[in-house]
């Protein structure tokens, strides 16, 4: 497993040893002591995943932003089939990076997983036709207290790589997100 390090510290970016040949292939995703020694070389504590979730989306879903302002969770999130946009957001109050946000296209073929701490917001764009995401949680969902922040916010100005005349599908949890939520913070 290969660490990659991203614009905000404590977003990272894994990406697995894959063994293939003419039958197809082999990869471990997750080994407690692999992701223990590679968060110690960023001076970071690895973290207990708790809970470990998978969903569908249709392209032009875009999920998001979530976070849970009780029990905030991180999560590691990898795509494995199909692609999507990743994005985290920082809403530390008391983080350099407050307001800052990544992306990162995630996808079956790259292989890549993006670890997101608490104290993010999260969200996704799917750029395929369908993609099937698969995250570990550090902390159960609890609806209660998940928030939301407008994906379009303009505080936040993520760059979406939406295709021109698509709006992007968006439940009704996300199109009542209001923006400015930013100001919040966590």
């Amino acid at each position: 497993m290969k660490l990659i390090p991203t614009s905000i510290t404590d977003v990272l970016l894994f990406e697995p040893k894959v063994f293939g040949d003419e039958r197809g292939f082999f990869m471990e995703t997750f080994r407690q002591s692999d992701f223990e020694a590679l968060f110690a070389e960023v001076g970071m504590m690895c973290p207990s995943f708790v809970q470990e979730n998978m969903s569908r989306s249709q392209k032009h879903v875009l999920r998001g932003l979530h976070y849970q302002e009780v029990h905030p969770q991180g999560k590691l999130i990898r795509v494995t089939a199909g692609s999507i946009f990743d994005v985290a957001v920082d809403i530390r109050n008391d983080s350099k990076t407050f307001g800052q946000w990544f992306g990162q296209v995630l996808s079956a073929e790259n292989r890549l997983q993006m670890y997101i701490p608490p104290g993010f917001a999260h969200g996704f764009f799917t750029l395929s036709e369908y993609a099937d995401i698969i995250y570990k949680c550090t902390d159960y969902y609890t609806p209660e207290f998940e928030r939301v922040i407008a994906w379009n916010d303009p505080q936040l100005n993520i760059q979406w790589p939406l295709e021109e005349g698509v709006e992007p599908v968006l439940s009704e949890k996300d199109k009542k997100a209001e923006k400015g939520a930013m100001l919040l913070g966590c």
